[in-house]
């Protein structure tokens, strides 16, 4: 998390984390609702928008825009790295 993101992690930057498992592959999506439910710490509205990220959090899948990458439906692979980093700031 970085740009502001990682103040709604209790100003953790990077997290460690496995996944549990599960029947089907984990995708973005699935991953977002894990992340609000163990992780975020404070206002989610901040950070998600529905099931996906706020306009303004950029997403990057291993150094690439996870545009690129199918977005909400990419398939995690072990050692994945999701990078959120966000650009909304206050004036």
């Amino acid at each position: 998390f970085r740009g502001g993101a990682e103040l709604l992690f209790d100003g953790v930057k990077k997290h460690q984390v496995t996944l549990p498992s599960q029947p089907e592959p984990w995708d973005v999506r699935n991953l977002l609702k894990w992340i609000k439910q163990n992780l975020l710490k404070e206002r989610p509205e901040l950070f998600m928008q529905g099931e996906s990220v706020r306009p303004g959090i950029l997403v990057l899948i291993n150094d690439a825009d996870w545009e690129l990458m199918g977005e909400l439906d990419y398939k995690l692979q072990d050692q994945d790295n999701v990078l959120f980093i966000s650009t909304l700031h206050g004036g």
